[in-house]
């Protein structure tokens, strides 16, 4: 045999070894419990509508027990393709066996007609395919049930499905029904986040995904997969710098006791948009910017009594705060997605320590440039 033609049969051969699924012991465990209970319901609903277990009916509700509890994060695994999905395709599978009979034919063209709609209507299921057949090849329980099929048991069952998914995947706190976050558009504008302005867009991914046959991932996944994997990258080239190199040490601070009035003119002094607020022990409690004290509800406050109004009256709590250790790429997507200015930098104790602005993070990826070039 030529060596050309070996190889390429070789590495055509290597394509049946399956890649190596990324699940932890957490989510196999959680994938298995999901789709026994799950399936110990359809069983019972499909026992009371058909007389007894059907083979038929229980194949294709134990396919969808597998995507909604071991994958629930596949676009096929969402409540609308397994409601919808199975639903569509029992009427199909039902018109078609009315039609043309329980052949092959009828069997061929419900699963055929089913995944053409189901494409239509956006509710793509896999085991919808399979309950098409069902309802063709199901036998003389399901024929009896004609249409009446669909309604009971294929949407209790899937609804059912659906509704234990919702509830296990919450409970075991999964993201489900399973979507991506929007970035926050800290403006209210149009534009795209600062991180997916550049690279790659979601213009780029879409026109990408439509070009090759359908993969079984979400779009918002694939943004938030290459998102993370440009921060992973960043932080290889720029894991060394740390918030503790460039950091702003010396700071002006108030108490929350600290008169607005005081806030302000401390502000326009040192020509800063943020003071931290803080305990005697210097442990972080808060923010004042510009912004809190120009746009704080201080109306109801008598006009004598505004610049004597305490900071803890405007100040912003629950602010998010870097550690001195972590490192400057850490800090990248709350500059720039989240549109953050200032991030507080604090030691184990949650005593500040220093903080970082949008100036020191430039000043920290020009320092690296200028040294990579020199």
């Amino acid at each position: 045999m030529n060596k050309n033609v070996w190889r390429r049969l070789c590495r055509w051969a290597v394509g049946f070894w399956p890649q190596a699924l990324v699940a932890g012991r957490q989510e196999r465990l959680l994938g298995c419990l999901g789709a026994g209970i799950g399936l110990m319901v359809t069983e019972w609903v499909g026992r009371h509508a058909l007389g007894a277990a059907s083979p038929w009916f229980i194949a294709p509700m134990g396919a969808s027990a597998v995507l909604l509890f071991a994958v629930p994060a596949s676009p096929l695994a969402q409540p609308w393709s397994i409601i919808g999905g199975n639903a569509i395709s029992a009427l199909i599978g039902v018109a078609c066996a009315q039609l043309l009979g329980d052949g092959g034919l009828a069997a061929a063209a419900a699963a055929a007609l089913a995944i053409g709609v189901m494409f239509s209507l956006r509710c793509l299921h896999p085991p919808g395919g399979a309950v098409a057949l069902t309802a063709v090849l199901g036998g003389p329980g399901v024929h009896a049930l004609g249409f009446g099929f669909a309604l009971y048991p294929v949407l209790v069952n899937s609804l059912s499905m659906a509704v234990l998914a919702i509830v296990f995947n919450n409970a075991a706190r999964r993201r489900y029904p399973h979507h991506v976050p929007p970035p926050a558009q800290t403006h209210r504008t149009q534009d795209p986040p600062p991180t997916q302005r550049a690279g790659i867009t979601r213009a780029d991914l879409h026109a990408a995904l439509a070009q090759g046959e359908l993969l079984d991932v979400d779009e918002d996944d694939v943004q938030d997969v290459l998102s993370r994997a440009f921060q992973h990258a960043f932080e290889r080239r720029y894991g060394q710098l740390r918030c503790a190199d460039f950091m702003a040490r010396d700071l002006v601070t108030v108490d929350a006791d600290t008169p607005c009035a005081e806030a302000y003119r401390l502000l326009e002094r040192h020509r800063i948009a943020a003071l931290p607020v803080v305990t005697a022990t210097g442990r972080l409690e808060g923010l004042v910017t510009l912004h809190d004290l120009i746009a704080a509800p201080l109306d109801t406050l008598p006009p004598l009594a505004r610049s004597k109004a305490a900071v803890s009256q405007v100040m912003t709590t629950g602010v998010i705060t870097a550690h001195e250790e972590d490192t400057i790429a850490a800090l990248v997507p709350l500059f720039s997605d989240r549109g953050l200015h200032h991030v507080p930098v604090v030691n184990d104790e949650g005593i500040l320590r220093g903080m970082m602005s949008q100036s020191d993070l430039v000043a920290a990826l020009f320092h690296t440039r200028l040294r990579a070039v020199a």
